[in-house]
């Protein structure tokens, strides 16, 4: 499982290059179910893993003047806040057991792995859509964006997704910001995001270094290879048929932590 767990982490990637976002969805997934690691471990793997790739993938824009720092400050100081507060506060709070009904039980990483199943589903909705809206740039919509930010925050600290399916839309829609611009934004964002949310909490468990630079090297080819592809490919002619793939790994997820 570990050879297609690999192969996994370059389409992680690949995804995170070309369409700016997505990939980070399907990190927690493969470390649970294809390298066999808990899946509250995963969380913290996740952050490593889309933090490095991310970082990596975001110089090719940076080169090419594609990251707009202002506006990454905006979405990524709430965020960060969340993450912080998220990883030392919230997440320590969980109970091994969430949810007991009779003889029914919800694990802590079964609840992680159900609310991922949820963003994964979120997340396809959001690559599937066509996108219609015209918003103006003003003053509420950066507010906007901003509590946004705080929102990707606590998910990212809660289950290691680095949430670029919300940073680009925000970044689009109510920003106004070109599609380029908002992929290498978001690239920073998430890099920054995941990055301290990783090393916020590595005091609270043991890293199988190993294992984990090993995936996270493979992932980085893969966002080399993204970015590579970018430059032929429109990502969002991808997006939609990505967002089927996340749609029906989501609804998998659900089906086997709850009915298998």
């Amino acid at each position: 499982m570990e050879i297609i767990g690999y192969a996994a982490a370059v389409l992680i990637g690949v995804s995170l290059g070309l369409i700016g976002g997505g990939g980070s969805i399907l990190t927690v997934p493969v470390l649970v179910y294809l390298f066999g690691i808990d899946a509250f471990q995963a969380t913290e793997y996740s952050l490593f893993v889309v933090g490095i790739s991310s970082l990596v993938g975001s110089v090719s824009y940076f080169k090419k003047r594609l990251v707009n720092f202002k506006m990454a400050l905006v979405f990524g100081v709430p965020s960060v806040i969340s993450i912080f507060l998220t990883r030392i506060y919230l997440l320590p709070l969980l109970p091994e057991e969430v949810l007991r009904i009779q003889h029914f039980t919800i694990t802590r990483n079964v609840f992680l792995l159900l609310i991922f199943a949820v963003l994964m589903i979120l997340a396809s909705y959001k690559m599937i859509r066509k996108n219609t809206s015209d918003h103006e740039t003003d003053r509420n919509n950066a507010l906007l964006a901003a509590g946004q930010g705080s929102i990707v925050g606590i998910l990212t600290g809660l289950v290691g997704a680095g949430g670029g399916f919300m940073i680009i839309p925000a970044l689009v829609n109510l920003l106004k910001i070109p599609m380029k611009i908002a992929i290498g934004t978001s690239l920073v964002i998430i890099s920054l995001n995941s990055l301290i949310g990783f090393f916020s909490s590595l005091n609270h468990m043991e890293i199988d270094w190993k294992l984990l630079i090993s995936i996270t090297v493979i992932a980085v080819a893969g966002i080399i290879i993204g970015s590579q592809l970018s430059k032929k490919i429109d990502g969002k002619k991808l997006k939609p048929a990505f967002g089927w793939f996340i749609l029906v790994m989501g609804i998998y997820i659900i089906t086997k932590e709850i009915f298998l």
